[in-house]
């Protein structure tokens, strides 16, 4: 008898699906910086002494503070498609 859990179904439409949070943290500090960031989620992970493994711990306790996150990272994607659907002149 197999006892392994069955596979998650395929998600082709979450743009979150595959990504880790240690992805989404790097991708949103890139884009708007570790200020911006602390500024748009005002989370002392963010703002003193900020950096990439000290934001995953407090991300991975506190599930409140890690769905604004997925949030800013679906506006910043959304922010990317339209900088780019705009015509240059």
């Amino acid at each position: 008898m197999n006892s392994s859990p069955p596979p998650p179904p395929p998600q082709p439409r979450n743009p979150l699906h595959g990504l880790t949070l240690e992805a989404i943290v790097t991708a949103l500090v890139s884009y708007y910086g570790w200020r911006e960031l602390g500024q748009r989620i005002p989370v002392r992970c963010f703002i003193s002494e900020p950096s990439v493994s000290s934001s995953l711990k407090f991300l991975r306790k506190t599930p409140w503070a890690r769905e604004k996150v997925e949030g800013l990272y679906l506006f910043m994607l959304r922010e990317q498609r339209r900088q780019h659907a705009r015509p240059t002149r």
